[in-house]
This record gives C-alpha cells, sequence and structure tokens, in this order.
C-alpha cells in the first residue's frame, strides 16, 4: 500500500504539551510535515517524536521565544528552507498568571503581553508573508472564552485573548483575496496544564457554569481545528468560533 506523502507544513506554537500536543499528533496522522516550537524545552512527547523512524523529515521541533521578533523571523526562514512551504499556522502558545492586577508583578503582566499578543503577531506576520506569496494559507489562533467574559484575577490574560480576537477579524480582512483565511477558536477550560492550578472549588465552580457539566477536553478542539485548515472551509474567515460547553451562552 502507498504511504500517502505529506503535502502541507503546519506550524504549531506551544506544540509541546497540552492542546498543542494533541494538535500536533493529528497533523502528523494527516499525514503533514509538522513544525512544533515551545519557549521551554521539550517534552516527554516531544522526545518520543524525535525517537521515531517514521517521522525522519516530517517533523522538526525547535525551542522559541516568540516574543523575540528577530529570532522568528531566522525560524520561519528555516522552516521555509526545510519543508519548501509554510501553510498553516497555529497560533496555540500562551502564558497565564493567575492574580488581582492592583496585586500583579511587573514581569508577569509583561511576559503575558509579550508572549500572547506580541509574539503571536510575529509569528504570524512571519509565516503570513510565506503564504502571501503561495496565495494559500490557513492561520487558526487558539484564544479563549477569557476574553469574551471576564474571570476574576485574570485581566491581563482575558486583555491578551480579546486582543487576538480583534486581530483576527481585521487580519481576514487583509488576506481574504490572496487564498489565506484567518480564525480565532474562543476554547473554554479545558483538563491540560493551564488548568492543573485550579483548586476543586475552582473546578466545581467552573463545572456549574459549563452546561455540559465537565470541564472540555483537548479533543473537543483539535476537530474543529483540522476542519478550519481545510478546504472545506474556505468561506469560513474572520470568526472567533467559541467551543466551551454552552459555559457563554
Amino acid at each position: 500500500m502507498r504511504v500517502k506523502q505529506p503535502t502541507k507544513t503546519v506550524v504549531v506554537s506551544g506544540g509541546s504539551r497540552g492542546l498543542g500536543q494533541h494538535i500536533v499528533e493529528q497533523f502528523l496522522n494527516d499525514p503533514a510535515y509538522v513544525v512544533a516550537t515551545c519557549s521551554r524545552s521539550g517534552s516527554p512527547f516531544v522526545d518520543s517524536l524525535l525517537e521515531r523512524k517514521d517521522l525522519e523529515g516530517r517533523f522538526f521541533f525547535q525551542t522559541l521565544d516568540i516574543s523575540d521578533r528577530k529570532k522568528v523571523r531566522e525560524y520561519v526562514r528555516a522552516v521555509r528552507q526545510r519543508f519548501q512551504s509554510v501553510d498553516i499556522l497555529i497560533n496555540n502558545a500562551a502564558i497565564a498568571y493567575d492574580g488581582v492586577l492592583a496585586l500583579q508583578k511587573d514581569d508577569e503582566v509583561d511576559r503575558m503581553v509579550a508572549v500572547n499578543l506580541h509574539g503571536t503577531i510575529a509569528l504570524t506576520r512571519a509565516c503570513l508573508r510565506e503564504m502571501l506569496a503561495q496565495r494559500w494559507g490557513r492561520v487558526i489562533t487558539i484564544s479563549s472564552v477569557a476574553g469574551k467574559t471576564g474571570f476574576r484575577g485574570l485581566s491581563v490574560y482575558s486583555l491578551t485573548k480579546a486582543g487576538l480576537d480583534g486581530f483576527t477579524r481585521s487580519l481576514s480582512r487583509e488576506t481574504g483575496n490572496h487564498g489565506i483565511t484567518v480564525n480565532s477558536i474562543a476554547a473554554g477550560f479545558l483538563e491540560t496544564e493551564m488548568t492543573h492550578g485550579l483548586s476543586d472549588d475552582q473546578r466545581r465552580q467552573i463545572v456549574r457554569r459549563t452546561p455540559v457539566g465537565r470541564l472540555g477536553k483537548p479533543g473537543d478542539i483539535v476537530p474543529l481545528v483540522q476542519f478550519l485548515c481545510g478546504e472545506g472551509a474556505a468561506f469560513l474567515t474572520g470568526q472567533t468560533i467559541v467551543v466551551d460547553g454552552g459555559m457563554t451562552a
């Protein structure tokens, strides 16, 4: 049986764990060339992929501080040289510090804005230049319901996510006639590393406010990501799609 050859190159920021890990797995199964990055060192998941002989030449991982514009540009150029195209960008990298604004540390505020906003913009900008040249592309940004409703202790994080939704809407107007769609997914609270720090009381409160009666799972988000990247979503752009179990309905 002939093995299907990859035809698209997918860049996934924050692709070493959590939701990013599940997105990477899905695109490797599609199959596609997959480029994963995160600001920290790798993870057991990344190590396992790098050891797989069947993924040689298809999977590339490198740590990257996406708030460093120069390094981002160099990184995307390296991806283009390695795989000959940059077709799909999944903006998944984000940092969240929980804390009342009046007491929050300056470096925590600065880091959330630098990574969640400036970093996402820098990576999108660099990838978009490649997509414009080939007149096809998909940009999907993982946003949050926090950017739509707000949550106590997450004011700066909510600011960054709301900003990315506005970024999505405006950017879609710049790219639509070039075959590039731009959408965001406002995810609810998921069972990932970012929610492991919640207290039992906080988790119960979230579940009570969610009509489906549970926290979300990465598997609730990944199929939508996959759909938005396909030809079936070619007429869908500039949208923020909420996936939160009905919490904000």
